[in-house]
């Protein structure tokens, strides 16, 4: 089995030192010119962002604006991640807004600044590899859940409803806006139509163009000619104080350390998964390999200096991290600049925001909430065992009716039992049979000869949730494998949709190489679990072998025909591979 580099062989400086240390070593004018253009955009576009996330979090829209600009420029700073963007999200939306109503404000400052230790902690001890083990039906689960809650919060400046104050649980909330539908306001619905319009069809048009930004500004000044009453950030908040973010040291009170533990555990883990999840997105598109322990204490730093500026939690984002990668940057100078950009934001032009009505601001995240719902997951965990689904299921309604605290730990708790129950299905206890031993043949390879253009992998044990990266880290140098690549499962006692996840990652990457993954000896549930899955139609039906002579076979089948990897699957595969 071919074998990644262990931590022990590499350097301090790869081990500890951020990428912008790395990324200065080598900086040249041409690159400072492509980060500072890409940084502007990615400032452009993470504006209308993090006002939108403050207003849903249940605090102004400066304050997340000061998210984005602390937070953002310690990330990229200090980070692991070379493309990393920063700042205020919205999978930290529901929680924020439910610390607030039980604690304050003061106790959101709390929570922030402890889950920056804890993942400071993640970070210095290598505890950041235990996210790996929250399975992907769980945290398909919650993100469907935030995405719900934070589209059905927008839905009263969306529509313009006069209501009193809405309540923060889902189905009290839900049923006081039926009941004051009526209420409607035209113009607010006009305004946010238009914005949600915008939003989805600029991006088809030109992929440089934010559609936020655009959708901002053709919403303000359609309020401002027609002299719509409708709200605004002025007539809600009183616009936006011009100038630097005041520091100011917020009031710890230790009394609230243990009733704020959970809810800073949750913001902790919520942080490291979606930052970690940003970089590996931004791994697959830019070829780069982020530092997670580096990246993680870059996260606890940036959310212990957060609140300093009366800042809420952030993470790194996904969307502007892609957006970033897509506008030419080359190195984090440009999530600096990104972070600049916002800073000369509040200096120069923050009076003008007072006349952005909420209504756009709601459509924005309209299309945040879908996107990070991960929606195209659900068909997938549809497929799976009836397990999965009840773990997705039941992550997905504790989140949108309970807590989101609650839910990931019922779902992991779900989870874990799952796992025992599977290993525990991969005992077996059986006579040896000279047809048992005759049945194993086509599977040794000692007596096999290996071409030069085969690679060969195996997997040995259960590949469940925990264990998906090792396939990443025996593969990690791609370019050592041969044009075509085995897989050897025969010894692949049982398999999960995270392991299935990351089999479709692989092969991915194959093929963005150039390079043929083929299948050999699944068993059990393992080959069932295969078959039903999207894998199955990924790389094709031919390249899934029932042994590994026949993989051999089929090998030497497609060098000899040059038709890749066969069926229909090269078109699907190349329509998938990262960009």
């Amino acid at each position: 089995m071919i074998v990644g580099g262990s931590n022990e062989s590499r350097t301090f400086a790869e081990r500890w030192y951020p990428k912008s240390f790395e990324a200065l070593r080598n900086y040249s004018l041409a690159k400072l010119t492509a980060d500072l253009i890409s940084g502007f955009t990615v400032g452009l576009v993470a504006l209308p962002l993090a006002m939108a996330f403050g207003i849903a979090s249940g605090v102004s829209p400066q304050t997340g604006v000061y998210t984005a600009v602390i937070a953002g420029f310690l990330i990229s700073a200090l980070g692991g991640s070379r493309f990393q963007i920063g700042g205020p999200t919205g999978a930290f939306v529901v929680i924020i807004a439910g610390i607030i109503a039980k604690f304050g404000i003061s106790g959101l400052l709390m929570v922030t600044m402890m889950a920056g230790v804890l993942l400071v902690v993640m970070g210095i001890t290598g505890l950041g590899s235990a996210v790996k083990f929250i399975p992907r039906p769980v945290t398909i689960g919650f993100t469907n859940g935030i995405a719900i809650l934070i589209a059905s919060t927008q839905i009263r400046d969306f529509l313009g409803l006069t209501t009193p104050n809405v309540p923060s649980a889902f189905l009290p909330r839900m049923a006081l806006l039926a009941h004051f539908l009526p209420t409607i306001d035209p113009r607010t619905l006009l305004v946010g139509c238009l914005s949600l319009f915008v939003i989805l069809v600029v991006p088809r048009l030109s992929k440089r163009v934010p559609g936020t930004v655009v959708a901002l500004l053709l919403a303000t000044v359609l309020t401002a000619v027609f002299h719509f009453h409708v709200a605004t950030i002025g007539t809600r908040f009183g616009g936006i104080p011009e100038g630097m973010p005041m520091l100011k040291i917020p009031r710890l009170r230790l009394d609230l350390v243990v009733p704020l533990f959970p809810s800073a555990v949750t913001v902790a883990l919520l942080a490291a998964v979606e930052s970690l999840l940003s970089a590996v997105v931004a791994d697959s598109m830019s070829g780069d390999r982020h530092n997670s322990n580096v990246e993680l204490i870059a996260q606890g730093i940036a959310n212990i200096a957060s609140p300093l500026v009366g800042g809420i939690p952030a993470t790194g984002a996904i969307a502007r991290t892609a957006t970033n990668i897509r506008a030419g940057a080359v190195s984090p100078i440009s999530g600096i600049v990104h972070a600049l950009t916002l800073l000369l934001i509040l200096v120069a032009a923050a009076p003008l925001a007072r006349y952005i009505p909420l209504a756009a601001l709601a459509a924005v995240l309209f299309v945040v909430s879908y996107n990070m719902g991960d929606w195209k997951e659900v068909s997938v965990i549809l497929r799976l065992s009836k397990a999965d689904k009840a773990v997705w299921a039941v992550t997905l309604a504790l989140t949108v009716m309970a807590d989101l605290t609650v839910a990931v730990e019922v779902g992991m708790v779900l989870a874990a039992l799952l796992y025992i129950h599977r290993v525990a299905q991969t005992t077996t206890v059986s006579a040896v049979t000279e047809e048992y031993i005759e049945s194993g043949r086509p599977h040794i390879l000692q007596d096999k000869h290996v071409p030069p253009y085969v690679s060969i992998l195996r997997i040995h044990g259960p590949f469940l949730f925990g264990a998906t990266d090792k396939l990443g880290d025996a593969a990690e140098d791609i370019a050592s494998l041969a044009e075509i690549v085995v897989l050897r499962l025969r010894n692949t006692t049982a398999i999960d949709s995270t392991g299935l996840h990351a089999l479709e990652e692989f092969a991915h990457k194959l093929t963005a190489k150039g390079r043929t993954l083929l299948i050999c000896g699944a068993r059990g549930q393992v080959s069932h679990m295969i078959n039903h899955s999207p894998l199955y139609n990924l790389i094709g039906m031919s390249n899934i072998c029932p042994d590994v002579q026949s993989a051999l076979d089929r090998a030497s089948e497609i060098v000899g025909s040059f038709d890749g990897v066969g069926d229909d699957a090269a078109v699907e595969l190349s329509r998938h591979a990262p960009l």
